[in-house]
């Protein structure tokens, strides 16, 4: 079975193209124009062990907003199209992953129906490098409005900024890790309603 996803999307703000491998080895070539975008998307990659191969062309002359945007997108779409039917998968999951000071705890259910809860520390800095911290929310809204699942992201304490981010991707990639997981005992559809 190859649970492998590709899009393509494009707009008159923003060109893109995503290509994840779900059973890959963490293989990741990303190139956004957004520096810590591409360090977030590598981490999700890696410690998700997804082959992810992200290309997008936007209007960073005005901002990273619409570039950031799309991209989120088309990778919720791309992982949703690697799903499948989602026959055989182990479903839910949870992670929690430290960085320093910081701690990210993050749950998923991949069940057809997209919601979002997030929450992090109030007062953090505004911007790392070129990237809005605002946008950490609005990429895993856009990932959840795709990709069709339930996703929980709490962070509880964290100072650096930096760290507060990465923690959330890191454990993100563990949680859509495992519940993507074939579970050998899984014959069918985890649903008593026969579809995801």
């Amino acid at each position: 079975m190859t649970r492998k996803g590709r899009v393509e999307r494009t707009t008159k703000e923003t060109s893109v193209v995503v290509e994840i491998d779900l059973d890959g080895t963490g293989r990741v070539d990303v190139g956004t124009g957004v520096g810590f975008y591409d360090h977030m998307l590598d981490q999700l990659g890696r410690h998700g062990l997804f082959d992810l191969t992200v290309k997008t062309e936007g209007d960073l002359h005005i901002d990273s907003h619409h570039t950031i945007e799309d991209t989120s997108l088309a990778l919720g779409a791309a992982f949703k199209q690697a799903l499948g039917d989602k026959r055989g998968i182990v479903r839910f999951a949870n992670a929690s992953v430290p960085l320093d000071e910081s701690l990210a705890q993050v749950t998923v259910d991949l069940s057809g129906r997209p919601y979002l809860v997030h929450t992090e520390p109030e007062g953090m800095a505004p911007m790392i490098g070129s990237y809005d911290t605002t946008m950490t929310r609005h990429i895993l809204e856009s990932f959840v409005a795709q990709a069709q699942v339930a996703l929980h992201v709490h962070v509880p304490y964290g100072r650096n900024a930096h760290h507060i981010v990465e923690c959330q991707f890191k454990a993100l990639a563990r949680a859509l890790r495992y519940a993507s997981e074939i579970d050998p005992r899984q014959t069918g559809i985890p649903s008593t309603k026969g579809a995801l």
